[in-house]
C-alpha cells in the first residue's frame, strides 16, 4: 500500500498546481512543497522501505537448474576453393587447403553458468573425419579485486588474434605467421590463466597462463611433437599478456596489446624457447551513422628466438588488415603478410627466406546467422618455383545462440 500512498501525495500535488483554466483568477501560487502532514507520511513510508529485508541470496538449486539448459550453437564453415599449385602450403589447420570443396569445421558451442562461483564453456569441432575437443574449460565469477581465474583446455591470450575462433576472422585462413610459430591449430594447451583488470584510468588487463608446452598442433616452437613430459616448472609454457583500450572520440577506439611467451625447446635438453608479440587495432564507427558503417584496421607483429645447440636465432612475422563493412550485409577486406625464413633451421628446413602472401575478400551476411565470402590471394613462396593463386568461397552459416564477439 505504500506505493499507493506515493501516488497519491504525488497526484495531489499535481492538482494544487494545475492551470486553474481560461477565465479563472489565480488566488494563490502554485504549491510544489508538500505539507506538513505529507511530508510526515512520505518519511515513514520511506522508513518502512528501508527495514523491509531485501531479496534473498540466490537460491543454488535455481542456479543448477539453469546450468541444466545452457546456451548451444552449430556454426559451420565450408569452402569451394581452386590453387594453382597441386599442393599448396596452407598453414592452418581448418584452412582450405586442396582444390574443390572443402569441409572446413563445424563447431559445437556450449557455455552456461554452473552456480555463483563458475561459469563453463566448451568448443567441439567436427571435421570430415574426426573430431577434436578445442577448448573446455571454466572461468571464476566474482572474484575480489578485478581478478578472473581461468582452467582447463583453452586458447592461449597470446596477440589479438589466437583466442578467438575461425568464424570471427576476417579470412578464410589463418595467418602464415600463426601455422608457423603456433601450429596449425594456434596457441592452445591445458593450464590455468589468471587475469586482472586494473583500476588504471583506461581499460588495461594483464594475463598471465602457465600450460602445456607439447603438441605439434599448438606449441611448435617449444616442445611441439617432442613432448618429454613435466619433470618440474620450467617445463610449462607461460604466456603474459597486457591488453589495453582507449576510447578516442564518439567515432573513434584504439586497442594495443603487448605479449610473450616463455618455455622449453625441443632443441636441446635446457634449451629455452620465446615469443614476442605486438597487436594494433583500430576502429572507426560512426555513432548515429546509417546501418553498421565501420572501419578496422589490425596489425599484428611476432618475433620468436631460440636456442639451438650451437646457436641462438630469432625469425618473425606478421600481417595487417584493412577491413570496411559497407553497411550490414556488405563489407571488403584486404590482408598483407610477410615471415621471414632462416638457414638450417630444424623445424622448417624449406623455409629459408622471406615469404609474402596477399588477400583480397569480400563478404555478403544475408544476416547475423550466414555470411558469403569471396576471397582471392596471392603467395610468394621461395620454397615454390612459381607464385602461386588461390580463389576461395566460403559459406558460414550459424544456428543457436550467438553472443557477442569481442572488440
Amino acid at each position: 500500500m505504500r506505493w499507493m500512498l506515493l501516488m497519491t501525495l504525488m497526484l495531489g500535488g499535481l492538482a494544487r498546481g494545475a492551470d486553474p483554466g481560461p477565465g479563472a483568477e489565480p488566488s494563490v501560487a502554485p504549491q510544489t512543497e508538500p505539507t506538513p502532514a505529507e511530508l510526515e507520511a512520505l518519511q515513514k513510508a520511506l522508513g518502512q522501505d528501508a527495514a523491509t529485508p531485501g531479496p534473498a541470496p540466490s537460491n543454488p538449486i535455481a542456479a543448477a537448474v539453469q546450468s541444466m539448459n545452457p546456451d548451444l550453437s552449430l556454426i559451420f564453415d565450408g569452402s569451394l576453393s581452386w590453387f594453382s599449385d597441386e599442393a599448396p602450403d596452407q598453414r592452418g589447420g581448418h584452412d582450405p587447403n586442396k582444390t574443390g570443396f572443402g569441409f572446413n569445421q563445424l563447431e559445437l558451442h556450449a557455455g552456461a553458468s554452473v552456480d555463483p562461483f563458475f561459469r563453463f564453456d566448451a568448443n567441439i569441432v567436427f571435421a570430415q573425419f574426426g573430431v577434436e575437443v578445442e577448448e573446455a574449460y571454466a572461468t571464476s565469477l566474482g572474484l575480489p579485486a578485478g581478478l578472473q581465474l581461468r582452467a582447463g583446455q583453452f586458447l592461449t591470450r597470446f596477440g589479438r588474434k589466437n583466442p578467438t575462433h575461425p568464424h570471427q576472422w576476417a579470412f578464410l585462413d589463418q595467418p602464415l605467421a600463426f601455422g608457423k610459430f603456433f601450429g596449425s591449430e594456434g596457441s592452445r594447451g591445458l593450464g590455468v590463466e589468471l587475469s586482472w583488470l586494473t583500476p588504471l584510468p583506461w581499460y588495461a588487463e594483464v594475463v598471465v597462463s602457465a600450460s602445456e608446452a607439447g603438441g605439434e598442433c599448438c606449441a611448435r616452437s617449444f616442445l611441439g611433437a617432442n613432448d618429454t613430459g613435466v619433470h618440474g616448472l620450467g617445463d610449462f609454457l607461460y604466456t603474459m599478456a597486457l591488453k589495453q583500450f582507449w576510447d578516442l572520440g564518439p567515432d573513434w577506439g584504439l586497442s594495443f596489446g603487448l605479449s610473450a611467451q616463455l618455455g622449453p625447446s625441443s632443441s636441446g635438453h635446457g634449451n629455452r624457447a620465446m615469443l614476442l608479440g605486438a597487436d594494433l587495432f583500430l576502429r572507426w564507427r560512426p555513432r548515429g551513422g546509417p546501418g553498421r558503417t565501420s572501419v578496422d584496421l589490425t596489425v599484428e607483429a611476432l618475433a620468436r628466438g631460440r636456442e639451438l645447440p650451437d646457436r641462438v636465432v630469432w625469425d618473425g612475422g606478421g600481417y595487417a588488415e584493412l577491413r570496411w563493412a559497407i553497411d550490414a550485409e556488405w563489407a571488403i577486406a584486404a590482408r598483407h603478410e610477410l615471415v621471414t625464413g632462416l638457414e638450417d633451421d630444424p623445424l622448417d628446413p624449406t623455409w629459408t627466406e622471406t615469404r609474402q602472401r596477399t588477400a583480397l575478400a569480400l563478404d555478403f551476411l544475408p544476416s547475423h546467422f550466414s555470411r558469403l565470402r569471396l576471397q582471392l590471394g596471392r603467395d610468394q613462396n621461395p620454397a615454390r618455383d612459381e607464385v602461386g593463386w588461390m580463389a576461395m568461397l566460403g559459406l558460414e552459416v550459424a544456428i543457436g545462440a550467438h553472443g557477442a564477439h569481442a572488440y
